[in-house]
């Protein structure tokens, strides 16, 4: 047989096209992991400060830190979640003008966004400042309301650094610069430990200092990014999940024995958020993948590295879940010395274990939304998955069944089975050359109207 025969240049072709994919996929899993480790270090260390603070003031006692507990809950679902929800458009917008090379539009987008998410703040502050008074209208407990009022009121100024660093975070990361971002929430962090023991143990301010802490290192944050910004050469969608997380620790106030309650699903919350800064990390990774390829005109390479970020959440989601369980009898004295704490966070881990899982795709499919600009889509899905079916599903196990916390908890298991097979089925229909197409289209308007603006 001679060596050009048409079966042999056929075989030789096939083999080439094999190699190339398998390089393809290679240098895929290579880029995700270079850029999702160093997301993955910055979700983690900035909610380190919030998970560092309620630490300290666990130790004070059971009433700080549920007080803690319930203001930390309420300021992530009157302020932070709102925040970060309309900062996500950035990762659209920037990311596919990156992806385009229209890298003016980058500054543009995001100074846009901080004064947007400035003005936003101010009505939210007010929020913040009455937490004490709408607690109460809620049916929390007295003294609770009290104590997180307090706690609430002095965190006020972190709302505004909180939507800056959103939006500067969100301008550096699609831009696949994510070294400076960990570097700066590193020296953050490891700065909060001693500020928040001095403010809270030495000051005399017990959980206020706490409070005051918080907003003392998101300030710094804010400065080192902003420094270096200056001087280096999809807001429903996210809401809608976040507040539902922390609507069951609201919820919680409403069992009996409401202090224990809030307690455990507060460091169940906080546990879950932490693990959760993993795919979250990954989350941002595919966001910034997508948008790139997307807006490059890549059709093919935003497809494939969809495929590869859910089978790396699928094994990250099992490994920490069995990590979550092996740690479940010793996790609670992390933040109290309550016996009874420390006993029914261990009751409830292995379920937080199985959230983590479900969370841990959800996630990443996430993220590949607001990557494409679906985040009208997966506002819908989030509404249906959490407050027509996660939400009702809680309260019923709670209140009706009398599943206590745990019940709070497996509502949020129902919201997220459905909203991992909804977000699974769009993805598996989604036609990449159409979603290529639009990108482009979308980053050439945004060039349009800036030129016809100045």
């Amino acid at each position: 047989m001679s060596l050009d025969s048409p079966l042999i240049v056929e075989e030789t072709k096939q083999n080439n096209k094999k190699e190339e994919d398998r390089r393809e996929l290679v240098e895929e899993v290579k880029k995700q992991l270079w850029l999702s480790g160093p997301l993955i270090s910055v979700t983690l260390l900035n909610f380190g400060i919030n998970l560092i603070s309620v630490m300290f003031v666990g130790h004070l006692g059971e009433l700080p830190l549920s007080g803690a507990s319930m203001a930390t809950s309420f300021a992530s679902v009157t302020g932070f979640s709102l925040l970060q929800g309309m900062a996500s458009a950035l990762d659209t917008f920037c990311g596919q003008s990156y992806g385009a090379k229209q890298y003016r539009m980058l500054g543009v987008h995001m100074q846009r966004a901080m004064f947007i998410l400035m003005v936003v703040a101010i009505p939210l502050a007010v929020i913040w400042a009455n937490t004490r008074s709408i607690l109460l209208v809620l049916g929390q407990d007295p003294e609770i309301s009290i104590e997180a009022g307090s706690y609430a009121k002095l965190m006020v100024p972190c709302l505004f650094a909180y939507g800056l660093l959103q939006c500067l975070n969100r301008f550096l990361q699609t831009q696949n610069i994510v070294f400076p971002m960990m570097f700066s929430s590193a020296m953050t962090t490891l700065l909060h430990l001693p500020i928040c023991w001095f403010m809270v143990y030495k000051s005399g301010l017990g959980s206020r200092g706490a409070a005051i802490a918080n907003s003392i290192s998101y300030w710094i944050n804010v400065t080192i990014l902003a420094l270096y910004v200056k001087f280096s050469p999809s807001s429903v969608m996210v809401c809608l999940e976040m507040w539902s997380f922390e609507l069951m620790v609201l919820l919680s106030g409403l069992l009996p024995n409401p202090k224990l309650e809030t307690s455990v699903l507060s460091i169940s919350l906080n546990t879950s958020a932490l693990v959760w800064m993993i795919p979250f990390g990954l989350s941002g990774a595919i966001s910034i993948r997508v948008s790139n390829e997307l807006g490059a005109g890549n059709p093919r390479a935003a497809r494939l590295a969809v495929y590869v970020v859910v089978v790396i959440a699928i094994i990250e989601s099992i490994v920490v879940g069995a990590v979550i369980i092996l740690i479940r009898n010793i996790w609670g004295y992390a933040y109290s010395n309550e016996e009874e704490v420390v006993k029914y966070v261990a009751i409830m881990l292995p379920i937080i274990a199985v959230s983590n899982f479900l969370d841990g795709i959800q996630s990443v499919l996430s993220g590949t939304a607001r990557g494409v600009g679906w985040q009208k889509i997966g506002a819908y899905v989030n509404l249906g998955s959490y407050y027509l079916v996660g939400i009702p599903a809680a309260v019923v196990l709670a209140f009706v069944l009398h599943v206590g916390g745990k019940g709070l908890w497996l509502g949020i298991i129902c919201a997220l089975f459905v909203q991992v097979v909804s977000l699974t089925i769009i993805t598996i229909r989604t036609d990449w050359e159409k979603e290529a197409k639009k990108a482009t289209d979308r980053v050439y308007d945004s060039i349009t109207t800036e030129s016809l603006v100045s």
